[in-house]
């Protein structure tokens, strides 16, 4: 069976240093993070303010690709946070403690701020990914972070996104944008029974 060529979609990893994901393991966003010398091409306005944000901009690194494959152009990843938090997309307590990505405002800020119509997909088994693949051209699948170490067993499902790019019954294609090497960032391939020991049964579908 020939597989289909792989989608132009640009990989873009929730830090600016792409490398830096097993630092980040190790030691902490809030501490590794201000070592990372890109920092100011996220849009922060300060290295704390990026530190604080990257750990949870899984969601918005998948909408960076999305954006970049359809513009050609990056878009800073705390400038598509910022408005996405207008939406109620996050959250953010007086203690400063970020809540996020939920998922029906991020669906109402994308339609409204981008033109991508988009819709909350719940209660999907692995095997309905190539069905949704079908009618959408992306699927931000929520799967437990240890997704980058695939023959591990993790100890619950959900809490990253990973922007889905193809489906079928043999594979699961998609970047992960807390890979800690390229193999685990750009165009991963899993069985779907391996993928499905992280995927939580939801995502969002983006119509691009």
């Amino acid at each position: 069976m020939t597989r289909p060529a792989l989608p132009a979609v640009p990989y873009f990893s929730q830090w600016e240093s792409r490398e830096l994901t097993l630092d980040v393991l190790a030691h902490g966003a809030a501490v590794a993070l201000r070592r990372d010398p890109n920092w100011a091409t996220s849009g922060a306005t300060t290295i704390e303010e990026y530190a604080t944000w990257a750990d949870h901009l899984c969601g918005m690194a998948c909408l960076k690709m999305i954006l970049a494959a359809r513009e050609g152009r990056a878009r800073p990843i705390l400038e598509l946070a910022r408005a996405c938090t207008a939406y109620g997309g996050y959250t953010v307590n007086e203690a400063g403690e970020i809540k996020g990505l939920i998922y029906a405002p991020f669906v109402e800020f994308v339609r409204r701020d981008f033109g991508l119509e988009a819709e909350v997909v719940t209660e999907l088994a692995v095997e309905g990914i190539a069905e949704v693949l079908r009618r959408a051209r992306y699927f931000i699948a929520s799967v437990h972070p240890g997704v980058r170490w695939p023959d591990q067993v993790p100890p619950s499902k959900g809490g990253h996104l990973v922007l889905v790019l193809q489906a079928d019954a043999e594979a699961i294609l998609f970047h992960n944008p807390s890979g800690h090497d390229v193999p685990t960032q750009e165009y991963v391939r899993l069985a779907p029974a391996s993928f499905d020991k992280f995927f939580a049964g939801r995502g969002i579908a983006v119509y691009a």
